[in-house]
C-alpha cells in the first residue's frame, strides 16, 4: 500500500542510497540562486553544484543523504531518521561566492 503525504507536493523517494565512508563530510546550507537549490555547502568547507555533489555522494563522500531525481535531473534528499532538524530543507541558504 502507498504511503499517503498530506502535503501539497508529491513524496519524492529516494531512488540510491550510497554508503557513506567514516570520513564523509555533512551538507550544511543549501546554496540557491532565485530561491531554487542549485548546489551544496559541505562541512569541509567546499561548496559543490548539484551534479558534483551527487556524483561526491555516490563515491561515500557525503553523509545522511540518497539521491533522487526529478524530471530526469537528480538531486540530493535528507534520509529520513525521524529527526526534522538534519532535514535538508532546515538547513541555511548561501550563495556561491
Amino acid at each position: 500500500m502507498e504511503n499517503q503525504n498530506s502535503s501539497a507536493l508529491p513524496m519524492m523517494s529516494v531512488k540510491e542510497i550510497p554508503q557513506a565512508s567514516n570520513t564523509a563530510a555533512q551538507i550544511t546550507a543549501l546554496v540557491k540562486e532565485s530561491g531554487k537549490v542549485v548546489g551544496y555547502q559541505l562541512s569541509t568547507g567546499q561548496t559543490l553544484g548539484k551534479d558534483e555533489a551527487v556524483a561526491l555522494a555516490r563515491q561515500g563522500g557525503i553523509q545522511g543523504v540518497g539521491i533522487s531525481e526529478r524530471d530526469g535531473n537528480e538531486y540530493l534528499k535528507s534520509i529520513p531518521d525521524g529527526t526534522e532538524s538534519n532535514n535538508l530543507n532546515n538547513l541555511p541558504a548561501v550563495s556561491f561566492t
